[in-house]
């Protein structure tokens, strides 16, 4: 049997791609097959092989499968802006369709374990009025949220939350990420996220000096991964 799950965020640069990674490589480490997709990303440096995102290189690094570059990441984009403004500038119409196929087709290759790693927070634009939620609802995933933990971050977490159910989709869990070593409380707001948060917490990541897939992933949990295989 295989999962997946779509990763989202309570705002960019809080740690989605660390929180995927280590959570990819402790599935690897629990002999699971692994795949990934960052269908959309912005930032993009130009190497010999075309543009390459950091964050999707990371991912692409904890997968199993032999998995071309395009295909975890197929829409990539030069400028570290909102990836539909990236889009616009570069003439690309980057709507659910574009998105769609490429990561069905990671789906399809049915690895014990799959994430899939949206942009920014859950709202994230894309053309029209279509956002990237939008690409989770039309693949039905349910949702993991990386909560960067600093002040206001209860308030981001719980709209996120509420938004997430509201879009129909099952949060399975969620994981918090100290992205400001001076938020006070620490653990009296992580206590707050866990009465209110409607899923269990994955795990809680402090500010790490190497914050390799393989040193998250011994502050990760996984046991709602094997509950559900």
């Amino acid at each position: 049997m295989s999962v997946a799950y779509f990763v989202t965020g309570t705002d960019t640069e809080i740690g989605k791609t660390t929180v995927a990674a280590g959570l990819l490589h402790a599935a690897r480490l629990a002999g699971l097959s692994t795949a990934a997709a960052k269908p959309v990303a912005s930032g993009c440096v130009l190497m010999a092989d075309g543009l390459r995102n950091d964050d999707a290189l990371t991912l692409l690094g904890e997968c199993t499968l032999a998995l071309r570059y395009e295909e975890v990441n197929p829409l990539a984009f030069a400028p570290a802006i909102a990836p539909h403004l990236a889009a616009r500038e570069a003439g690309v119409l980057l709507d659910v369709a574009a998105l769609q196929g490429p990561v069905q087709a990671i789906l399809d290759k049915r690895a014990d374990f799959t994430l899939v790693e949206g942009a920014g927070g859950w709202r994230v634009p894309l053309a029209g009025q279509a956002t990237l939620s939008d690409l989770a609802i039309a693949l039905k995933l349910p949702v993991i949220l990386v909560v960067g933990v600093r002040l206001g971050c209860i308030n981001q977490a719980l709209l996120t939350a509420e938004a997430i159910v509201r879009d129909g989709l099952p949060l399975a869990g969620w994981v918090a990420n100290l992205v400001d070593s001076h938020t006070s409380r620490v653990e009296a707001n992580l206590a707050t996220l866990a009465e209110r948060l409607p899923a269990p917490c994955l795990g809680y990541l402090p500010r790490l000096a190497d914050p390799s897939p393989a040193i998250v992933a011994g502050y990760l949990n996984l046991d709602f991964l094997h509950r559900s295989l």
